[in-house]
């Protein structure tokens, strides 16, 4: 089992990159150091009222400067309060957790929707293969430049404003795009048309849930979903997303 470290980092920047979501580099001691594509941390506030910790993804890794960039939504108090904080403030995180991506040698699919896109990117740094971006916006589009640095990102958009008009699928079969595995992540609707696509075409597929999740280690069972094997903890059809997850293989999972 991976180890985890509880510490306090320091925010080397924080900036809004489009309406609603901020971008904040941490500087830690130990987390960025032992974190894989995948992962993600649990973030305590500083209001005393809000005991549970928000788990964000980690969008980018620093191992040489131990820093590590988390990119979220304000969606509700809490994250609301890490938007307000500063340069040279501090906050008392808890990481990596969870597993991370299984880095292969094969052709890939990265497919991302929403707020699921910025774990992508540092998966993206780190497989080693021939890889296609496809990204899924509802409005407007972040990350872009990132992934451009990487390699040109297929763009599905709702409105048709950007790239194809639809969802991820749409956006690979418009533009005959192929490949022999799959690693998504982004809302339950999306990644169950992933997962029938990728049975379909008999591809191997790894998906990462959101859930919202209370302790972050498993503890609390919060954050369970429903499996096809029994899950050795409770002995009945779940696992874990904190825990066993957040990444799955798809056919260990229904939804």
């Amino acid at each position: 089992m991976a180890e985890k470290f509880k510490e306090q980092a320091v925010i080397i920047r924080q900036e809004e990159i489009s309406y609603g979501i901020y971008s904040m580099w941490l500087k830690t001691d130990k987390i960025a150091g032992n974190a894989k594509p995948g992962q993600f941390i649990s973030i305590y506030c500083h209001e005393g009222s809000r005991l549970l910790p928000r788990p964000i993804s980690i969008c980018e890794i620093d191992r040489a400067d131990q820093a590590l960039r988390i990119v979220y939504r304000v969606q509700g108090k809490g994250t609301e309060e890490f938007s307000k904080m500063r340069t040279g403030g501090s906050v008392d995180i808890v990481g990596p957790l969870g597993n991370g991506f299984p880095l292969k040698g094969k052709k890939a699919f990265l497919i991302g929707g929403g707020i699921g896109i910025p774990p992508l990117l540092q998966l993206a740094k780190e497989l080693k293969c021939e890889k296609q971006l496809i990204l899924g916006y509802q409005d407007s589009l972040f990350l872009q430049e990132e992934f451009k640095r990487l390699c040109n990102p297929y763009v599905a958009t709702e409105d048709g404003s950007y790239g194809t008009e639809g969802n991820v699928m749409d956006a690979i079969r418009e533009n005959g795009l192929e490949a022999e595995i799959i690693y998504a992540c982004g809302p339950t609707p999306m990644l169950r048309a992933v997962k029938a696509y990728a049975q379909e075409k008999n591809i191997e597929c790894w998906i990462s849930l959101e859930e919202r999740m209370a302790c972050g280690i498993g503890a609390c069972l919060g954050c369970v979903c429903n499996s096809k094997e029994k899950d050795a903890h409770t002995n009945v059809n779940n696992k874990r997303i904190c825990k066993e997850g957040p990444v799955f293989r798809a056919e260990e999972v229904e939804f």
